[in-house]
């Protein structure tokens, strides 16, 4: 059975909702996209560490990892706030995703408004879409116990 949800996730055996997924990704993950490559893989994987997805936060980290040119920030996401490797922009991102992510937690107006001060309506739009994006994939391959693959190796505490 679970090798046939994992094929499933991967979408072998249901096409239409992995090309639906993926054409997301694609409007998603861009390079004209208003947000920087490392951005959006911070973004990922931090809600991919809320949502408690071994397999996104494997490729997400990955991804961070090549962006950032060291493991350091995937190391210290856990705990972001207590870093100084996080810049100002970084640090309001990684907040709004924590208020859109946790469901005890909501946007504020006040945190609207300090997120404008480091991105335009544009990138809020696309940060708010990739942070929606990302919870749906990492709550979908979670609830299907789909494993990490080994991409990144991030040293254990």
């Amino acid at each position: 059975m679970e090798k046939s949800l994992s094929r499933a996730c991967y979408g072998q055996e249901f096409p239409r909702l992995f090309a639906a997924v993926a054409t997301l990704y694609g409007v998603l993950d861009r390079k004209k996209s208003p947000l920087s490559p490392e951005l959006r893989s911070l973004v990922t994987v931090r809600v991919s560490q809320v949502n408690w997805c071994a397999f996104c936060v494997d490729i997400n980290a990955m991804t961070l990892a090549k962006c950032a040119g060291s493991m350091d920030k995937v190391e210290a996401l856990d705990n972001w706030q207590d870093s100084d490797l996080f810049n100002a922009q970084e640090r309001i991102a990684l907040e709004y995703t924590e208020a859109v992510t946790y469901s005890d937690r909501q946007v504020t107006p006040e945190l609207m408004k300090q997120l404008k001060e480091h991105f335009n309506n544009d990138a809020v739009i696309e940060l708010t879409g990739l942070i929606a994006f990302q919870n749906m994939s990492s709550k979908f391959n979670a609830a299907l116990d789909v494993p990490a693959e080994g991409f990144c190796k991030i040293p254990k505490k």
